[in-house]
């Protein structure tokens, strides 16, 4: 009696050609170094190369995770969409490029804004993603900054941008330049609210968003090595006709000239944003109201403005003065 009996169907031979180890998204190369990364340990240290310290670029939706309590947050605004009021075309219609661009990344728009609790703190973040256009700033986007920071004027919450842009969308022409005084116009209430804003710069920052609201804000971060400036090195370097220094338009070398305020590993970066709220919305730090001056006509300059009769009004009238 025997204790193991033979199949009678055969295994079936695998071709020579597909006897391989699949590895594919398993590994991923370092552009910096070289080196092979087992992915998923490049997930657990944000993608950052554990060998060179190297910044791969990732999208809105890891970032706001990765700030964000839990890495829990609601998503705002989401239908909040570009449209193409200028009919525009070049080797495609706009509108064809827009969805062909919401298909491949998944998002709706270059940017994604989102509520939630930064250490504790109320905080509202924009995160751009430079996937969906080059993250290129068009009305959508504008409108989309400036309605969390309306948001936060509302509710007295912080506010956070992470910037990954090249700039200004080129096929809303003026209407994209436009987006630059309207969020700076929103920044400037949000400055005497005195609510913090936090502005994250990282590869690449460029053009009008470089111009407007990301070196505003009241403390500027930024990842290592990240791109940051307005035109880029080589259209500089044709216009001036000098090599410009190593490093130009690196984060490392802005810190050195005082353009930013700090150089920070991403790894770092969620503390550090916790540290900075819990200092700059501090009920106690905060600047306090002025005093109450008896001298000051007998008004509370913290209380509503009374109105004063004609009659009562130091200020006299033309015909007052004339004697008759």
């Amino acid at each position: 009696m025997t204790w193991f009996r033979k199949k009678e169907q055969r295994i079936e031979s695998v071709p020579a050609d597909e006897r391989v180890v699949k590895t594919e998204g398993i590994f991923v190369k370092c552009t910096e170094c070289d080196a092979a990364l087992y992915r998923r340990e490049l997930e657990e240290s944000l993608q950052v190369c554990p060998h060179c310290n190297y910044h791969f670029r990732i999208g809105a939706r890891e970032r706001l995770a990765m700030l964000y309590d839990d890495g829990q947050y609601e998503e705002l605004d989401a239908d909040v969409i570009s449209s193409d009021p200028l009919e525009f075309t070049d080797t495609k219609p706009y509108p064809q490029r827009l969805e062909q661009a919401r298909r491949s990344t998944g998002l709706p728009e270059a940017i994604i804004t989102a509520r939630g609790r930064v250490g504790g703190h109320l905080t509202f973040i924009g995160a751009m993603d430079f996937s969906f256009l080059g993250g290129s700033m068009g009305s959508a986007v504008g409108e989309k900054i400036t309605r969390i920071i309306e948001r936060a004027l509302e509710t007295r919450g912080a506010v956070i941008t992470v910037s990954a842009s090249g700039g200004a969308r080129m096929q809303e022409g003026a209407l994209s330049l436009m987006q630059m005084a309207k969020i700076s116009a929103a920044l400037a209430r949000l400055d005497e609210a005195q609510l913090p804003f936090i502005s994250i710069l990282t590869d690449p920052t460029t053009g009008g968003v470089t111009a407007s609201f990301a070196m505003l804000g009241d403390v500027i971060l930024a990842e290592p090595k990240a791109l940051i400036g307005f035109a880029g090195p080589r259209v500089i370097e044709q216009t001036i006709r000098e090599k410009l220094p190593k490093d130009f338009q690196r984060a490392e070398f802005l810190v050195e000239h005082g353009m930013l305020d700090v150089v920070v590993d991403r790894r770092e970066m969620r503390a550090l944003v916790i540290k900075l709220l819990t200092f700059m919305v501090n009920p106690a730090l905060q600047t306090p109201a002025p005093q109450f001056n008896a001298s000051n006509n007998g008004r509370d300059p913290n209380g509503p403005t009374p109105d004063v009769p004609a009659t009562e009004s130091k200020i006299q009238s033309p015909k007052s003065e004339v004697k008759n």
